[in-house]
C-alpha cells in the first residue's frame, strides 16, 4: 500500500463526510464546491494553519504529535476505529520504508495451547484468524456451523468467501453488514501493516474480481472487530442468531472469534442440537475439524 496515498484518501473521505453545520459552521454557502468540510475549515477546527493541514492531507503525517492527531480526529469527528487508523497511518509514515519492509508479517502458527483452548470450547463454535482474515484453526462445532464451507487442511480466507463464493449470501443472512465489517477490518489491517504483500495481493484480487468489495474499499471505512450479532443459516438446524466476540491473542497477533447464543433462546437450542450432531458425525469417523 502507498502510505501517502492512503493518508490522503482517508482524510479526504472523512472531510467529505462531515457537514459544516455539524461543526458549528454556516450550513449555506453558495461558493461551496466540495461536499463536507473545506480544507481551511478543517484547519480552523483543528487549530492548525491551512498550509500545515494541506501538508497532512498530502500524506505527510510522519512526526506529527499525538495532540495534533487528536485535534484532527476531533475536527473530522472520527470514531474510535478511525482514530486508531489515523494513528496507525501516522506511525507508518514516521518509519523508513526499508524498516517497514523488514517487519513483514511472518506466517502465523496456532500454538498447541490455543488449539487445546478451541477444542475445550465444546459448546461454542470458535475459530482463530489473522489480520488478513485467514482462518487458521477451528473447533469441531465451528466446522459444523460453517456447514461444509471449512474444509480440513484447506486454506480458507473469510474475505474471499464473503465476496467471491456464492454460498456466502445464503450462509450470512446479514451479508451486507458482514461485508462492511470484513472490508473495514482489512482496511484497518492495511493501516497497521501497509507493506504486507500478502494483504496487498488479497486486496488487489478482491478489488479486481468483486465490484461490491471495490466499492466498499474505496470508501475507506475502518472497523474494530470486537463483537457483533450474526444471523447465520445452517442446513442442519436452520437459522441462528449468534453473538460473535473477538478475543485478542496479543502475543500471537491472532484473534479467536467465538459464537454464543442467548441462553434459553431458540438459537441456543439449535446450537446444542448442532453440537450433538457434530459429535455423532465425528464418532462415526467422518472428517475432523480444520487444523
Amino acid at each position: 500500500m502507498d502510505n501517502r496515498r492512503e493518508i490522503n484518501e482517508f482524510l479526504r473521505s472523512r472531510r467529505a463526510r462531515v457537514r459544516p453545520q455539524d461543526s458549528g459552521l454556516p450550513a449555506l454557502d453558495d461558493r461551496r464546491r466540495v461536499p463536507g468540510l473545506k480544507r481551511e475549515e478543517v484547519a480552523l477546527l483543528a487549530g492548525v494553519s491551512v498550509d500545515y493541514y494541506a501538508r497532512l492531507e498530502r500524506g505527510q503525517l510522519g512526526g506529527v504529535s499525538d495532540s495534533v492527531l487528536d485535534a484532527l480526529a476531533n475536527a473530522l469527528r472520527l470514531d474510535e476505529a478511525e482514530r486508531q487508523h489515523l494513528r496507525d497511518l501516522a506511525r507508518a509514515a514516521a518509519v523508513p520504508e526499508r524498516t517497514l519492509r523488514s517487519r513483514q508479517p511472518k506466517p502465523k502458527a496456532v500454538r498447541p495451547s490455543v488449539r487445546a483452548l478451541l477444542d475445550g470450547m465444546t459448546g461454542v463454535p470458535a475459530y482463530v484468524r489473522d489480520g488478513r482474515a485467514d482462518i487458521l484453526a477451528a473447533n469441531e462445532l465451528c466446522v459444523a456451523l460453517y456447514d461444509g464451507i471449512l474444509q480440513p487442511g484447506a486454506p480458507f480466507n473469510l474475505a474471499r468467501f464473503v465476496f467471491l463464493d456464492g454460498r456466502a449470501h445464503g450462509f450470512f443472512r446479514d451479508w451486507d453488514e458482514v461485508a462492511d465489517g470484513t472490508v473495514g477490518a482489512l482496511r484497518a489491517e492495511a493501516g497497521r501493516n501497509p507493506l504486507d504483500k500478502a494483504l496487498t495481493d488479497l486486496v488487489g484480487e478482491l478489488t479486481t474480481r468483486s465490484h461490491p468489495f471495490a466499492t466498499r474499499w474505496a470508501q475507506h471505512d475502518v472497523r474494530l472487530h470486537r463483537t457483533a450479532v450474526k444471523h447465520l443459516h445452517n442446513s442442519v438446524v436452520g437459522d441462528l442468531e449468534l453473538t460473535g466476540d473477538a478475543l485478542e491473542l496479543p502475543a500471537d497477533g491472532l484473534t479467536i472469534i467465538a459464537y454464543t447464543a442467548e441462553p434459553g433462546s431458540a438459537s441456543a437450542e439449535k446450537l446444542a442440537l448442532l453440537a450433538s450432531w457434530a459429535r455423532s458425525t465425528a464418532s462415526s469417523g467422518q472428517e475432523s475439524p480444520v487444523r
